[in-house]
């Protein structure tokens, strides 16, 4: 089994918590980031630049890949539009050749990150990962980065892709956004309010990520999203319920967001009906399949 893992990322909100835990189950864990951090196992590259420090694969066993500019934070320019691709797919890139000019190396899977934003926007029609890619600019984005991560496959690689829903955790990403009106005693449904969103508790993202490491059977693309999409109103009511705030049935027309958010609303209003079968066939086991549950814990 894998025992000394390279993070990519690892000061996100994923990767924060995963290497906590890799740490807690006595895997050693390098980290690959901007800047040098505090101990003997941060290392640095620079993506645009094209340099790394190649020995952060020293004994390593299994990268996981999560770095990536975030998307949504951001007015999507044409030039921010480029550093969301290329910041995903030159890592991606800089990784697989740094691999390949180290012929002893001792990797064997490469896991990363992927986003249901590979689908575009697909109304109601339910999601499985041999489902097409969509149409957009998060489409054409993922799939670009997807195939930078196949690469691996030509090194002998078990290539792993989780395509990620909304994370939701209270330390970051999209939740502290989506209760923020919320609180404010203005909570109601975005656009349509319609759109499917897919989620998964931070839990379960890093479990997740651990299963990819151990399970060796796991190839390919995998939607990594609860059991239970729930659509964007569900979402907002469900919030406003554990935080006792009222949900208002007035919606907010997209026009207002477009406004404000320019074509990143995009990302905000796409609907992504996302299975889970295939993860679940995998042995995977979800500490939280419902959202109320996640919820609960996440705001206990």
């Amino acid at each position: 089994m894998a025992k000394k893992i390279l993070i990519t990322g690892a000061s996100g909100l994923v990767g924060t918590e995963l290497k906590k835990h890799l740490i807690s189950k006595n895997y050693l864990v390098n980290t690959l980031s901007r800047k040098k951090g505090n101990d003997t196992n941060s290392f640095v590259w620079d993506v645009y630049k094209g340099t790394i420090d190649a020995d952060c694969l020293n004994g390593v066993d299994a990268i996981i890949h999560l770095a990536g500019e975030p998307v949504a934070d951001k007015k999507w320019t044409d030039e921010r539009k480029q550093q969301i691709i290329d910041s995903r797919v030159k890592s991606t890139e800089l990784l697989s050749e740094t691999i390949k000019a180290q012929p002893d190396h001792q990797i064997k899977s490469f896991i990363s990150a992927s986003a249901v934003g590979f689908y575009g926007d697909c109304g109601d029609e339910i999601l499985t990962e041999e489902s097409p890619k969509g149409y957009g600019f998060l489409a054409d984005c993922c799939k670009l980065w997807e195939n930078a991560v196949d690469q691996g496959k030509k090194l002998s690689l078990r290539v792993v892709k989780l395509r990620t829903g909304i994370v939701l955790s209270t330390d970051g990403g999209a939740l502290p956004q989506l209760d923020k009106p919320v609180k404010l005693f203005a909570g109601s449904a975005l656009g349509t309010g319609k759109q499917w969103t897919p989620w998964i508790h931070i839990d379960d993202m890093v479990e997740m990520y651990v299963d990819a490491i151990e399970n060796l059977k796991m190839e390919g693309a995998y939607n990594a999203c609860a059991p239970f999409p729930v659509t964007n109103t569900t979402l907002t009511k469900a919030i406003a319920k554990t935080l006792h705030r009222p949900f208002w049935p007035i919606k907010v027309p997209k026009k207002a967001l477009e406004l404000l958010l320019g074509e990143r609303v995009d990302a905000v209003l796409m609907s992504n009906n996302t299975s889970a079968q295939k993860i679940l066939n995998a042995g995977f086991k979800f500490k939280f399949t419902h959202l109320d549950d996640a919820l609960k814990d996440l705001y206990k």
